[in-house]
């Protein structure tokens, strides 16, 4: 996802535009050595958050302030290592996470790395910035995930095809509201937004205040007639909450011929997607009904759409390459369609996570450590590619870890009594370090096999 410009990304809004409370959520300036007011909302400094990377400073003048750092992690010795923030969250709360990247020459080099973002024990996606960049925008990724404990972690991770130091701007986690995308089921998956926009607007982004969480409707017009009027339209009825400023503006149609469109406008690889479009009527008195198609597979028949507004939902629909879309008057109707804002996200299946109680095991053997290995954030085990520095985990749907190898890794401290409770582990390699203190009583793994 890219901005238009970077002027408006992140603007000083005057308070007096709304009185609505600020998003609730951690907001990260990634880089940043103080924190900064900006929209009602405290932009935080990263080091509380992450322990690898270095803070950097963009030479570039004319950026807005939260794009002028970025923390930057280092290529070298680092591939197939995930380097992770991570941020405190209420259990079982449905998040926002979006990240934003701009590169701004950072590495020196003239265009930007291409690398690997991941929630929790998820690959997301790569993170290509390398077009927008080219274009002097800003990319942006966003996806909705429920935490699971009382932290997430969103990591940067070099692939086989990253080429300098990847690095990040600013990372957000939004709290949002129960009935939000509540069609999901995100104990299985989490959703990627692939577009969302507001039809027939020409404006800037609408964002907050206008959107209560700070989602980004981004412009679409085409050249189909588009109308502008003012509706008070009831959202608090629908489970997504669209802003009202969505449903001022559509793309419609003359007379009662069907409007046809490409959306969202890249081509899509062949996945399963979440689509949501939304409907709102700006005459009391007309009968609205028309036909809904994706592809010329029929999405909804006789669609009717009123003043109250209308959301019409395909939590599990089959899309790949470009996507057509045609809204066709029904028998019946005495006014052509219109349509006012959509959303499309993949549906991403998680990763799972790493047997908890091996979770907690492994953050006490890291806090013993005078210097642990600087990956061992995040997800231990997960994604399988992405595994702790040293550690290694048994496959299947119960993860846990079976080798503990840090051997010749300089460390030094001590070996919690925790280690222990890894009772899956085969095998412990702790050869060629400093550590001191006592061996811990390892009765209880009764799997292993070498010490």
């Amino acid at each position: 996802m890219s901005f238009f410009s970077l002027i408006f990304l992140f603007s000083l809004l005057n308070l007096a535009q709304s009185q609505r409370q600020s998003p609730r959520g951690v907001f990260i300036d990634c880089g940043a050595t103080v924190a900064s007011l900006i929209d009602g909302r405290e932009w935080l400094p990263d080091a509380t958050f992450v322990s690898s990377g270095t803070a950097k400073n963009l030479t570039d003048p004319n950026v807005a302030p939260i794009l002028s750092t970025v923390r930057s992690f280092p290529l070298q010795g680092n591939t197939n290592k995930k380097l992770c923030y991570v941020v405190p969250v209420f259990r079982t709360g449905k998040y926002m996470v979006r990240t934003t990247y701009y590169y701004g020459g950072v590495n020196g080099r003239d265009s930007p790395p291409v690398f690997d973002q991941i929630v929790d024990g998820t690959l997301w996606g790569i993170v290509n910035t390398t077009d927008d960049y080219a274009r002097g925008l800003v990319s942006y990724y966003e996806g909705v995930f429920v935490a699971a404990g009382k932290t997430m972690s969103l990591c940067i991770a070099a692939n086989t095809n990253t080429d300098s130091d990847p690095f990040i701007s600013a990372l957000e986690f939004v709290l949002l509201g129960d009935s939000l995308y509540n069609s999901t089921d995100f104990g299985q998956y989490g959703l990627s937004l692939v577009a969302r926009h507001s039809f027939g607007h020409n404006g800037s982004i609408i964002r907050y205040p206008d959107d209560q969480f700070d989602r980004y409707w981004e412009p679409f017009v085409l050249s189909n007639p588009t109308m502008a009027s003012f509706r008070n339209v009831p959202v608090s009825d629908f489970w997504n909450l669209p802003p009202v400023k969505v449903f001022e503006t559509e793309l419609t149609s003359s007379g009662m011929e069907p409007v046809e469109f490409q959306w969202p406008p890249a081509s899509l690889p062949n996945s399963t997607y979440y689509v949501a479009l939304y409907f709102a009527d700006d005459r009391d008195s007309s009968s609205r009904v028309f036909n809904i198609s994706i592809n010329g597979i029929t999405y909804y028949h006789n669609l009717s759409v009123t003043s109250d507004g209308v959301a019409v939902f395909a939590t599990q629909w089959l899309l790949g390459g470009l996507t057509n879309i045609i809204l066709t008057p029904a028998a019946g109707s005495d006014i052509g369609p219109l349509i006012n804002a959509g959303e499309v996200f993949n549906l991403l299946r998680l990763g799972g996570r790493t047997h908890t109680r091996d979770v907690i095991a492994l953050e006490s053997v890291k806090k013993s450590l005078e210097n642990p290995p600087h990956d061992w954030n995040g997800d231990p085990c997960l994604p399988s590619q992405y595994t702790w520095t040293g550690v290694t985990c048994s496959e299947g749907p119960r993860i846990r870890v079976v080798s503990l190898n840090l051997s010749n890794m300089g460390l030094s401290g001590s070996l919690s009594p925790s280690v222990a409770n890894l009772t899956a582990l085969t095998n412990i390699w702790l050869g060629n370090n400093s550590l001191s203190g006592s061996i811990p009583d390892l009765s209880s793994l009764k799997r292993l096999e070498i010490l």
